[in-house]
C-alpha cells in the first residue's frame, strides 16, 4: 500500500480524548472516513488494468 493511506488515519491521541469526552458522534464520523479511505484505496489496487 501506498502512505497515502496514513495521511487520513486518525491518531490514538485524537480517539482518546473523543473517548474521554464521550463524543460518539464525531468519532463515528472519523471512524466511517476512515473507511470509506480504505475501500477506496482497495479498490484502487483490485481494478484490473484496461488494455489498449
Amino acid at each position: 500500500m501506498s502512505n497515502e493511506a496514513n495521511t487520513h488515519q486518525p491518531s490514538e491521541q485524537s480517539l482518546a480524548l473523543f473517548l474521554q469526552d464521550n463524543d460518539a458522534d464525531k468519532l463515528t464520523d472519523i471512524l466511517v472516513e476512515a473507511l470509506y479511505e480504505a475501500f477506496r484505496i482497495l479498490e484502487e489496487e483490485v481494478r484490473p488494468e484496461t488494455l489498449h
